[in-house]
This record gives structure tokens, C-alpha cells and sequence, in this order.
């Protein structure tokens, strides 16, 4: 039995508020368990310099990434000179993810900004980001396709992620905070609606890890991100139709 009481291959129990924020295009507070996370996107005209010096078509998807002070246990400072290692590498993840939802050739001489800022940290805040965020991008795509100004066919996968891990030496889907930080191995995963992985992050953290454990964490990965694209569907059916 796990810290919370789930079974190895349990989610946390996931809430979803679509539209949470009044300014924003699209947006979405997502909440796994302890952790949640608001999530805005931001639409605005025009592309990076280096699409236009390479004269590159379409539009583009960046993210952002941050750790509110008090999302943990102790007072966190705001990174406000200089972005650390974790966070660069997080954000990047995120616009990578979500650029793999979209035909970017459909979306317009646009950009898409996505704000993931995470309230509360009780582990998996990377991969709750891009659940959330890709609720956030579909509201706005929505708003857009009723405009008429994008093709209805501009997201083409829809995409979730989820950590996974091996603590005390059996594969669990979800880790909460203090799983995390036991863990043996860490993994995160994300993959789109097709059943193909979009990305695999995966570190022994005391030991090597085998082939088998690899699948292992693998199939919970995919049991889990299915229940959470489902999760999506629904939110989104009951939101935007």
C-alpha cells in the first residue's frame, strides 16, 4: 500500500476547472492529487525573429514555467534574474509537448504563449503542466476556430502526461512528493491520443534499472495518460461541445 492508500497503478484523484482564468484565450487550473497548477495561454500576432530571418511558415508554440513561493513546504524565491537548470528544462519540455498537438502551419502567422505556474508542488508538476495545458490550448483554438480565423484541423494529436516510477522496488504510476523523493527510478512520460510517445524522460536515481522494469513503467504510463486523455474529453465535451 502506497503513502496515500492507492494501489500501484492508481491517479491521484484529478479536478479540472476549464476557463479559470477571465483574461486569458485558454486556460485551466488542473489539479492532481496535492498539486495543482494554472495553466493560461496567450495568443498573439506575429512569430519569433529567427522563423522570420529563416522565413520559416506557420505559427509557433513556447512555454513558461514557474514555481509560486509558496507552492512548497518551504518558501521557494522567485526566479527573477535568472531561470535555473530545472526550470528551463521544464518549460522547454512543456512547448515541445504541446507543439506536438498542433499543425503549426495551420495556426497563422501567430504565437502561442502558455503560463504554467504551478500554485501547489506535491511531485509531478511537469507533467500535470502539460495536461493542463493542452485543456487550455483547446479552449483557445476553439475560440479561434469560431472566429474563422484558424482551420478547425489545427490540433491534429491530443496529448496528456504522467510520472511514473519504481519505489521500494515495484513500478508505480503517479508519484506524490515523498515517492519522488525515495524513488529508485523517475520517469516522465507523455504521449499523444495514437498511443505514441512524445517523450520519455527516465533516471535511475540509486540504481540501474532492466529492460522488463522499463516496460513495466512503461505500460503504467500508458494505463495512466489513457485515463487522463479521457479525463480531458470530458472536460473539454462539457466546455466547448
Amino acid at each position: 500500500m502506497r503513502v496515500d492508500g492507492r494501489q500501484p497503478d492508481e491517479l491521484r484523484s484529478v479536478v479540472v476547472k476549464p476557463d479559470f482564468s477571465a483574461f486569458a484565450e485558454g486556460s485551466a487550473l488542473f489539479e492532481i492529487g496535492d498539486t495543482k497548477i494554472l495553466c493560461n495561454v496567450s495568443i498573439e500576432e506575429g512569430i519569433p525573429r529567427w522563423m522570420e530571418e529563416e522565413k520559416k511558415a506557420g505559427g509557433w508554440i513556447t512555454a513558461e514555467y514557474a514555481m509560486l513561493p509558496r507552492s512548497t513546504l518551504t518558501r521557494k524565491p522567485r526566479e527573477i534574474y535568472r531561470l535555473g537548470g530545472r526550470t528551463q528544462e521544464i518549460k522547454r519540455l512543456i512547448g515541445r509537448s504541446l507543439r506536438a498537438a498542433v499543425n503549426l502551419g495551420a495556426i497563422g502567422s501567430r504565437t502561442l504563449i502558455f503560463d504554467c505556474d504551478v500554485i501547489q508542488a506535491d511531485g509531478g508538476t511537469r507533467t500535470a503542466a502539460i495536461t493542463g495545458a493542452y485543456v487550455a490550448l483547446e479552449i483557445a483554438v476553439h475560440r479561434l476556430v469560431e472566429m474563422e480565423a484558424i482551420s478547425p484541423q489545427a490540433i491534429t494529436n491530443q496529448i496528456a502526461a504522467v510520472s511514473v516510477g519504481i519505489v521500494d522496488g515495484i513500478p508505480i504510476l503517479d508519484l506524490c512528493y515523498e515517492e519522488d523523493q525515495r524513488a529508485e527510478v523517475d520517469a516522465n512520460i507523455v504521449m499523444d491520443n495514437n498511443g505514441n510517445f512524445i517523450e520519455i524522460q527516465s533516471t535511475a536515481e540509486v540504481k540501474s534499472f532492466s529492460q522488463q522494469q522499463l516496460k513495466e513503467i512503461l505500460y503504467l504510463a500508458e494505463k495512466g495518460i489513457m485515463e487522463l486523455l479521457q479525463i480531458q474529453r470530458t472536460i473539454l465535451k462539457e466546455c466547448i461541445g
